[in-house]
């Protein structure tokens, strides 16, 4: 097996594109107390910068609060659950992705809804009545949390309007109308506040140059583009879930680099590009979302996609999440990182992971990503790489080898810290798949479940010489690990000798008697 000599110099910095923003569930949901644990978890471990979810304005937040009562009529804008979700949001060191959406039903011109908890998604019925509603909201922001904070939230009008199901009629026209007026009332409360859109689906690539052509014919604010990325293809229902097939993982960076190809020559082209939610299904009750699979197939996409656009938020951080329903099982399929009860997922590990990797990038391969930070610490994120289609199934084990360069002329030994996800190891919906599927695990099957999502580790060493060290390793089938090399100056003083720990040493030991002899 050829070795991968990797340069000592890097060859760049590693972007931190992975956490700029991460998906959630309704905004309502954040009221929630295993919600805020898990948003705590990832950020203790992860440490997103931005959160986006669906509901800002929708009735269940209860901002739009129209009157008619004792001869009074008129419009009370009430924040709060929105002051008590962003609160939160803020003290975990995560700030808003703002997505306006949905609509308040006492404003909506329709009465189409999406998921169980029905967002309307049709246009307002008195587009200024719309531009002050987004005033109301904007302002309320910056006097509560302060305009420099408020200017480093990004605002995305709407989600998905190619979609009739999110977008009344899907019509260009009406969305491109609603953000215009949205645009416009944003950079009337401050010029500085960042506007964006069109936040489209995969396989809307024909919105591109309409939208493009609107903003600049009308001169239509936009300070960046936002858009979604999934891999797979139709639904094939079961009774509380779904199967779909896969594209190759691959195909989620050549959908993050499209945009910028069609927005080439326009007025839209260079600006900061979004995916606001991608994964592998766009499904709440795909399992897909819970295997060794997910993070094996999405590593090479954290590794690359900072080259590709500004962020790219996985959809979502926890599965504290309803569009269809309320779960019917702790494992279900769900978006997030993490299960109910903070279960940690493979994926989830994925990117703890990466939380881990050195800033100054060494190598990137199809299964490996190489980096070191100011100390000297060498990391290697490596991965079986996935097929992704229906007639492409990995192998039980995957061989890596990598010369790295460790320490200095002078260093003799490293050490190694390795973590590891797969089919068995780090794997809570395998142990789960063991103990029978139990749909509400009692405390116990809890704790096994806690556990089996620990990763693997192991600790060890490695000799170097010359400046290098020669680190061989052997993935199993789905596997995601993370190896943590470290030079070593060893201070071990000259008298100690681990051989006579358990006595079986020369010199100075034990009589028959256990007498000192």
């Amino acid at each position: 097996m050829t070795t991968v000599v990797v340069p000592t110099e890097p060859t760049g910095r590693l972007s931190d594109a992975w956490r700029r923003c991460v998906g959630t569930g309704r905004l309502n949901l954040a009221l929630r107390q295993d919600y805020q644990e898990s948003l705590a978890l990832v950020q203790s471990e992860i440490g997103f910068r931005h959160v986006r979810g669906h509901g800002l304005l929708s009735d269940d937040v209860g901002i739009h609060r129209p009157y008619d009562a004792a001869g009074h009529r008129g419009t009370r804008y009430a924040f709060t659950y929105a002051d008590q979700v962003v609160d939160a949001w803020l003290a975990q060191g995560i700030r808003p992705f703002l997505e306006l959406g949905f609509m308040p039903s006492a404003l909506a011109s329709g009465d189409q809804t999406v998921f169980w908890w029905q967002g309307n998604v049709t246009p307002p019925r008195d587009h200024r009545e719309w531009a002050a509603l987004v005033q109301a909201v904007v302002r309320h922001e910056i006097d509560r949390y302060g305009l420099d904070e408020v200017r480093q939230w990004p605002i995305e009008v709407w989600n998905e309007p190619n979609l009739d199901i999110f977008w009344s009629g899907a019509s260009q026209e009406a969305y491109f109308r609603l953000y215009e007026v949205t645009a416009a009332a944003v950079k009337e409360v401050d010029a500085d506040l960042q506007v964006g859109g069109p936040a489209i689906s995969p396989g809307a690539d024909d919105w591109w140059a309409p939208f493009a052509e609107f903003v600049e014919r009308r001169d239509v604010p936009a300070d960046f583009v936002s858009f979604h990325a999934y891999t797979t293809g139709p639904a094939q229902d079961v009774p509380f879930g779904t199967y779909q097939t896969l594209r190759h993982p691959r195909n989620l960076l050549d959908q993050f680099a499209t945009p910028a190809k069609l927005l080439a020559g326009t007025r839209l082209e260079g600006l900061p590009a979004h995916v606001t939610e991608f994964s592998t299904s766009y499904r709440p009750d795909n399992p897909v979302h819970d295997t060794a699979y997910q993070a094996a197939s999405l590593a090479p996409v954290l590794s690359e996609g900072g080259d590709l656009v500004d962020s790219f938020s996985y959809w979502t951080f926890c599965d504290v999440f309803e569009e269809i329903g309320i779960p019917t099982s702790v494992f279900h399929g769900g978006f997030g990182m993490l299960g109910h009860r903070q279960l940690r997922k493979p994926v989830f590990h994925l990117y703890a992971f990466m939380a881990r990797m050195g800033t100054q990038v060494l190598h990137r391969g199809a299964d490996h990503l190489v980096t070191r930070d100011d100390d000297g610490r060498v990391t290697v994120l490596a991965w079986q790489p996935a097929g992704g289609t229906a007639d492409a199934e990995e192998p039980d084990r995957h061989e890596l080898r990598l010369s790295l360069p460790v320490g200095d002329a002078t260093t003799r030994r490293a050490s190694v810290h390795r973590s590891r996800v797969n089919d068995d190891e780090g794997n809570a919906f395998s142990a789960w798949r063991h103990l029978g599927r139990p749909a509400s695990p009692t405390p116990r099957q809890l704790d096994l479940l806690h556990e089996a999502s620990v990763p693997g580790r192991t600790h060890t060493s490695l000799e170097v010489a010359g400046g290098r060290a020669d680190l061989a390793l052997t993935l199993a089938r789905h596997e995601v690990t993370l190896v943590e090399i470290d030079p070593v100056r060893d201070e071990t003083p000259p008298w100690l000798d681990d051989a006579r720990i358990l006595g079986r040493g020369h010199g100075r030991g034990l009589d028959g008697d256990g007498q000192a002899s």
